[in-house]
């Protein structure tokens, strides 16, 4: 039990971190969701005026369902907004809005970090579904077949990559977004200032993540290391 126990502790530690900024993100979004854009645009009108202000025009804006569900997909080229986005006239909505955008402005730019966050996708699509199952056979084997661990934590690291990588991807789809929407005059002020209040909070949660991702990937590495010969 011994060896579960730090997992469990560094689980519920980040859990209850991404529980606060979760909560935090939540309470920001639904205040600024009553902050009304001035021109009155839907984030669709956000969407496509950055899109096309950009020089973008093969790139799709449908609604999707659920609660901050909103995405870029770069297989199909489509920005994908919550019912609550594409239809808001707020600031919340023009903030991701915009923020996805950045996104297709990145595929459309061929931003590196996209790139590789892209080509690692399949990868992390097929390791996260043996990974979990064998990590939990490497540990209870550590001692007469460390072998399997430490392949567990190669393609763990994997995900943690990945985790890492997002992180450029998603603060610069932030600063695209905020550069636009000041340059474009859309936001100014104090609508400005909490649309990047908006957005670095949703980052937070990627960084949370990231962190979480490599604390655990450092347990597993230390329990590699700690084995009995």
């Amino acid at each position: 039990m011994g060896l579960y126990y730090g997992y469990y502790v560094i689980f519920g530690i980040f859990m209850l971190i991404s529980w606060l900024v979760g909560n935090t993100l939540k309470r920001r979004f639904a205040e600024y969701s009553k902050i009304s854009l001035r021109n009155g645009m839907s984030g669709r009108d956000v969407a496509e005026k950055m899109l096309h202000d950009n020089g973008i025009y093969d790139v799709k804006i449908e609604s999707v369902q659920g609660k901050l569900s909103d995405h870029y997909n770069p297989l199909n080229k489509t920005v994908n907004l919550s019912p609550e986005v594409y239809n808001g006239r707020n600031i919340a909505a023009a903030a991701v809005a915009s923020h996805e955008c950045g996104h297709a402005v990145q595929h459309a730019k061929a931003y590196s970090f996209l790139k590789m966050r892209s080509a690692l996708v399949p990868v992390v699509s097929f390791t996260s579904g043996i990974m979990q199952w064998i990590l939990l056979a490497g540990i209870i084997f550590v001692n007469t077949f460390p072998q399997l661990l430490l392949i567990g934590i190669i393609l763990f690291a994997t995900t943690t990559l990945f985790s890492f990588i997002t992180l450029p991807v998603e603060f610069d789809a932030s600063r695209r977004a905020l550069a636009w929407l000041n340059n474009s005059g859309l936001t100014s002020g104090q609508e400005h200032s909490k649309a990047a209040n908006a957005l670095n909070w949703a980052a937070s949660t990627y960084v949370v993540a990231a962190l979480a991702s490599l604390a655990t990937l450092l347990y597993y590495i230390w329990i590699f290391m700690g084995r009995r010969n």
